[in-house]
């Protein structure tokens, strides 16, 4: 039986008594599929995991997501490695909270993430609870957002003009990043939703991704969208992660924000990712979540 232990914080948990690199069975799926529903983030340390289990656990989990900006690794068609060397230049990768790829037409419900070199000082990863930040949210506030459809877009980052596009390319990163004019498509999607597993409601992104609000001026869009932001990122909705080697973390893209933490100049970093998308056979119904 796996034994949860809760973060302490607005979420997150470490998750004990189960091996990864196995594969699973029924009742054990299960367990972590509640506890994943019920702390948003899963930590599961002293995991030996190589690509193919990364995979396994995927579909397990769900199905392969698609990860439309960044080259897979050699050898594998859905894993991709996140690294930094110890003497890179290059801008940190993934340092603005976010939900992965929500500018897909359906977004991944999941991400994976596993850790082989973890810097002895910094490096951790972030992430905000969103239905605790809707639950909190001033009525004043949330009656201007009630019903809206955010427009996502990936232009700001994966343009050839973005963030990690030409300029970028000239950094001598070592993640492999392909920027695209594809990332100036846009996708709407509501920006109050409910979970589609535990039933509570929940913020799809925040501006970033989210590049304006359908039937709504830019510059109140963005006024609006600002002050979101301001509310879905404090402090009291946060859990900081602090890695380890040998360690795998889920989470739950449909409910919480993450953003990456620097402070580790001078060393080496290397995480394997594999992202989950949505396979509704294996959601636990909302109403037993």
């Amino acid at each position: 039986m796996i034994d949860v232990t809760p973060s302490g914080q607005a979420c997150g948990a470490s998750v004990r008594g189960v091996d990864l690199g196995a594969t699973l069975d029924a009742a054990s799926v299960a367990a972590i599929r509640a506890a994943w529903m019920q702390h948003h983030v899963l930590a599961f340390p002293q995991q030996d995991l190589d690509n193919a289990d990364l995979e396994r656990l995927t579909l397990a989990l769900g199905t392969f997501g698609e990860e439309p900006f960044f080259g897979t690794m050699d050898g594998s068609e859905h894993v991709v490695a996140l690294t930094r060397r110890a003497d890179e230049k290059a801008p940190l990768f993934a340092e603005n909270w976010h939900s992965d790829w929500s500018f897909l037409d359906e977004p991944p419900i999941g991400t994976c993430l596993y850790s082989l070199v973890i810097p002895p000082v910094g490096g951790d990863t972030g992430f905000i609870n969103q239905h605790a930040a809707l639950a909190a949210m001033p009525a004043s506030l949330r009656a201007q957002l009630e019903g809206r459809q955010a427009i996502h877009s990936a232009a700001a980052a994966y343009a050839p003009d973005g963030m990690y596009g030409d300029k970028d390319s000239e950094a001598d990163r070592s993640m492999r990043i392909l920027y695209s004019d594809k990332a100036r498509e846009t996708r709407s999607h509501p920006l109050i939703q409910r979970h589609p597993e535990n039933g509570r409601e929940t913020i799809l992104g925040c501006l970033g991704y989210i590049v304006g609000l359908e039937g709504v001026p830019d510059d109140e869009a963005l006024g609006l969208l600002l002050e979101l932001y301001e509310w879905q990122t404090r402090e009291e909705f946060q859990y900081t992660h602090q890695w380890r080697e040998r360690m795998l973390i889920i989470w739950d893209n449909r409910s919480v924000l993450h953003r990456a933490y620097g402070g580790y100049d001078g060393h080496d970093r290397v995480l394997h990712r594999i992202t989950v998308a949505a396979d509704r056979d294996k959601f636990l119904p909302a109403a037993a979540a």
